[in-house]
């Protein structure tokens, strides 16, 4: 599947934005400020119904309106599809695929995905774990649907065990009834908590030797010996006895201590953590290979690329690596930012220019 044109209407800065896209790569050239981020944003928010900024959605609506709308007109193997996704600020929004209003908006992940690299993704590697569990969750939820119902189940047996906890650690009565209705979130989180880390901990293993092939053609370097590790040290005994080894201390906290909550993907270049011991043009190579790495799995297991969207990666990497980078892009359509203009090596197919908020070209 490919996006033909994108339609933004009071989306971020846009009143209103009619974007026609290239099959091959389409380049949205301007200075900083100008909306071209906001663009790949709403391309991305369509097929996942998300900010790949982590904005939440109030903050995607343009200033004095009270929804947005974002509608891609989409290629699916030679059929027009049509996505509408209306956003509220004050109520849920609502999603329609050629007109026809979707009963769950979750239905709607998978008819279009795409693989989003941006500047601040250099957090993958030196970032907090919570990026890097949402990486391995959002390619879970690209490899297949259901693992974005697993992901909120989990995160409500959290937030309602948690509410628990906190009760008990603030003085609250800790009764027999408080401690059975405890034990059911107990059950729910085993259940979930280990079917979900086992799925993450599989994806790693099947993305550890693409990412050693990636990060090999990002960063010119076939030497280099990069690993990925799911960390998840309660794994070893079970959640269900990790959990009775740390009651005390939770009831003591008000706090989920341990779980895939917790967990971490741990990436290592030349057998040192990346984290700490590589250098910065290292880490962005090293994340750029992981969202690489990401994207080639998605395309064998579905059959078709995703949308790659690169915003402004060009002005954070030296030019060796931004030749890198542009011969080894995929296949399939991308798009790409650029506030720096293009590398002499890039050969977009379209070219696209924002000024004071217009889009020519």
């Amino acid at each position: 599947m490919l996006v033909r044109r994108l339609w933004l209407t009071d989306f971020r800065s846009y009143a209103t934005a009619d974007v026609s896209l290239s099959s091959g790569v389409t380049a949205i050239l301007g200075a900083n400020g100008q909306g071209k981020t906001n663009l790949l944003e709403g391309l991305a928010y369509v097929a996942t119904l998300d900010s790949f900024r982590g904005a939440p959605v109030d903050a995607l609506i343009r200033a004095g309106s009270n929804a947005a709308v974002v509608r891609a007109e989409c290629d699916a193997e030679g059929r027009a599809v049509l996505i509408e996704a209306e956003l509220s600020a004050t109520g849920r929004g609502r999603v329609y695929v050629n007109k026809q209003r979707l009963q769950r908006t979750r239905d709607l992940l998978g008819a279009l995905r795409v693989t989003v690299f941006a500047p601040d993704d250099l957090e993958l590697v030196k970032g907090a774990p919570s990026g890097r569990r949402r990486f391995l969750d959002d390619t879970l939820v690209a490899l297949h649907s259901r693992h974005d119902q697993l992901r909120g189940d989990l995160d409500r047996v959290l937030r309602q065990r948690n509410t628990l906890l906190k009760q008990a650690a603030g003085g609250n009565r800790f009764d027999e009834s408080a401690a059975f209705t405890l034990e059911v979130w107990d059950a729910k989180l085993i259940e979930l908590g280990e079917a979900l880390a086992a799925a993450r901990r599989d994806l790693v293993a099947t993305l550890e030797p693409l990412l050693q092939d990636t990060y090999a053609a990002v960063a010119g370097d076939a030497s280099a010996l990069v690993t990925a590790t799911y960390e998840a040290p309660w794994m070893a005994e079970g959640l269900a006895a990790a959990l009775v080894r740390v009651r005390k201390d939770e009831l003591r906290r008000g706090v989920t201590l341990v779980g895939p909550h917790r967990d971490d993907l741990d990436v290592h270049l030349n057998g040192l953590p990346s984290r700490t011991h590589a250098s910065q043009g290292e880490q962005r190579s090293l994340a750029f290979a992981l969202r690489l790495a990401a994207h080639r799995l998605v395309t064998s297991e579905t059959g078709a690329p995703p949308v790659l969207l690169l915003d402004d990666v060009f002005s954070e990497l030296d030019p060796e690596r931004s030749d890198a980078l542009l011969a080894h892009l995929p296949t399939g359509q991308t798009v790409l930012t650029s506030a720096a203009g293009l590398p002499p090596r890039a050969q977009p197919d379209r070219v696209l220019y924002i000024d004071n908020g217009q889009i020519h070209g």
